[in-house]
């Protein structure tokens, strides 16, 4: 015991839950992060996709697990002026990051990449929760249809 007594001990308990404006950040994080990926690729001639698992039924009905490939499509365009611009977008909706303004414009895909590791360390940080929110909202109204 007396190995013990060096540490601070605390009565703590784990969190069953987290708040839903954390996972909400972690999956635009992570949608970000996709960007990121794809963009590398993209940059470098490849392609790049998620793998999933999915769950099916055997003919004798027994389960198994299956990967599939998900696709990524990319958040980001060329404009008429030969421009890069590139939306954020939160499942179908695009995040306003600004009052009216939804695109970032940047000149280069190297540009690109170095933007899109900015705006996702914002989402980290909740720069863009109130956006996050407004747009999940947007997001649960299409459900209740």
């Amino acid at each position: 015991m007396s190995t013990l007594n060096g540490l601070k001990l605390v009565n703590a308990k784990k969190p069953t839950a987290i708040p839903p404006i954390l996972q909400r950040r972690n999956k635009l994080s992570t949608k970000v992060w996709e960007q990121i990926q794809l963009a590398k690729a993209h940059k470098e001639g490849g392609t790049f996709t998620v793998k999933r698992f999915r769950t099916v039924k055997d003919v004798d009905g027994s389960r198994k697990s299956i990967e599939l490939e998900k696709r990524v499509r990319q958040w980001w365009f060329v404009s008429a002026d030969g421009k890069v611009c590139l939306n954020v977008r939160y499942g179908a909706k695009l995040i306003e990051l600004a009052k009216g303004k939804t695109a970032v414009e940047v000149a280069s895909g190297e540009e690109l990449i170095k933007t899109l590791e900015i705006i996702k360390s914002a989402v980290e940080a909740g720069e863009l929760d109130a956006q996050i929110e407004q747009a999940s909202g947007a997001v649960r109204a299409g459900f209740g249809k």
